[in-house]
């Protein structure tokens, strides 16, 4: 199977290369918002070959796009616009369900694209060349521009790598442009012989993640250093919002820069622990799609849980997922997705599952049934970990990791979780020397 990782490259441009790389970068730009305001105009249309055979002539003649630039820009605006129809779905679904009171907006006016980066195809819009050199398609013809980047990726890159589509940014602090390369690595098929252990993953803000294995191993990894940091984020973009001038806007946008790499670099540094720990492994993450749909938020003169919502709402734990997920692969291991429902409510001992078994959120959990008592993050990985062993016995039994089932979602997940109801821990759940 392959996985697929971005290599991060710097482009060392000469002052005329650069003013054709940011022109390029403008324009692509102009063109996005060109077919955003058509296709929101006629419908708001998704449909990626019908916008291309619509707006291309006009992105050719007024925007000096090529000819394959101007065919990722229809495709890029379709892409963002089917992204937008299935959030507007989901939310009518979760409003007709009880779930929120929201209507999502997203639709309500025609996306704008605020950010300059534009998309490469690969052989048609950039190529690489021998001595580290990448050959870059601009308005002005081709430029042929030395790069480098990290050692491995580099070698990837020359050893031949499945080479995909990449991303032209520009870091304006740094003043730098940086190419983003996606490539492609073999690596084994995963099977579960060569995945004999499993993990469970618990996320949230007072520990970042909480992981669990079947031997009773566990591990920590705290949010202490980073909640403040946010908090501080918080407060400090309150303060600007407020004063709405020009030196206020450029703060913001420099806060949100640095707020946003050290959780890039948080969540970098957490999933390279965890899949570290737990080499050849089946590692459970929670389903965390609509995360914020599902979470009922305590509104009222409560600071502390206002400031708990925002915390947590603000983190990025699909992104740390994702990194846990690709890392897995790279390591021999990997990562599957189970229903986070009842996961930190569900005593692990006898099964007994509801809200007063966490009294008040706090740190412990303390059944109500069998006064089984533990870290309240411990309990909810310790959950995962046994549904992330049932699925990997049903992959023995069936040869198949996941089966698609010929009842609705709602049925298959029902039984799921009558299934995992079923779960209990104890010293001697770890798999049998035949798993």
């Amino acid at each position: 199977m392959q996985t697929v990782v971005t290599a991060k490259l710097k482009l060392n441009t000469t002052p005329e290369q650069f003013k054709a790389l940011h022109t390029t970068q403008l324009a692509y730009r102009d063109s996005l918002n060109y077919v955003s305001q058509y296709a929101f105009a006629h419908g708001k249309m998704s449909n990626a070959v019908r916008l291309q055979d619509a707006t291309y002539e006009e992105i050719r003649l007024r925007f000096h796009l090529p000819s394959q630039m101007a065919c990722s820009v229809p495709r890029q605006v379709g892409a963002s616009y089917k992204t937008l129809w299935t959030k507007v779905k989901n939310n009518a679904v979760h409003r007709k369900e009880g779930k929120t009171k929201k209507r999502y907006k997203g639709l309500d006016k025609a996306p704008k694209f605020i950010s300059p980066t534009l998309t490469y195809q690969y052989k048609k819009d950039y190529t690489f060349k021998k001595e580290q050199q990448v050959s870059i398609l601009t308005l002005e013809g081709r430029v042929i521009v030395p790069y480098t980047g990290y050692n491995k990726h580099v070698a990837l890159i020359q050893r031949g790598a499945e080479i995909g589509a990449s991303k032209l940014w520009y870091d304006k602090p740094k003043k730098q442009f940086y190419l983003l390369v996606s490539l492609a690595i073999e690596t084994a098929d995963p099977t579960p012989e060569t995945h004999k252990q499993v993990a469970g993953v618990d996320v949230g803000m007072r520990y970042l993640a909480v992981t669990a294995t079947m031997q009773g191993d566990c591990t920590f990894h705290s949010g202490k250093q980073i909640v403040p940091k946010a908090n501080h984020y918080a407060r400090l973009r309150k303060r600007l919002q407020k004063k709405g001038t020009r030196s206020a806007t450029r703060r913001l946008v420099a806060i949100s820069g640095r707020e946003r790499r050290l959780k890039q670099n948080t969540n970098h540094v957490v999933s390279k622990r965890i899949v570290l720990q737990h080499p050849q492994s089946l590692i459970g993450l929670e389903h965390l799609t609509d995360i914020r749909e599902r979470t009922k938020r305590r509104k009222g003169k409560n600071a502390k849980q206002r400031k708990a919502n925002r915390t947590f709402s603000k983190w990025s734990f699909a992104e740390l997922h994702s990194m846990i997920a690709y890392k897995a692969l790279l390591h021999r291991s990997m990562a599957i997705k189970v229903d986070a429902n009842y996961t930190s409510q569900a005593c692990p001992k006898c099964g007994h599952t509801c809200k007063e078994n966490r009294p008040n959120k706090g740190l412990l959990f303390v059944c109500q049934n069998c006064q089984y008592t533990l870290h309240a993050d411990l309990v909810g990985a310790r959950n995962i970990a046994m549904r992330t062993l049932l699925i990997r016995q049903d992959w023995i039994g069936t040869g198949l990791l996941s089966v698609r089932p010929d009842v609705s979602d709602d049925e298959a997940k029902a039984a799921r979780l009558k299934r995992y109801a079923e779960l209990r821990w104890s010293s001697d759940t770890t798999p049998s020397p035949r798993l």
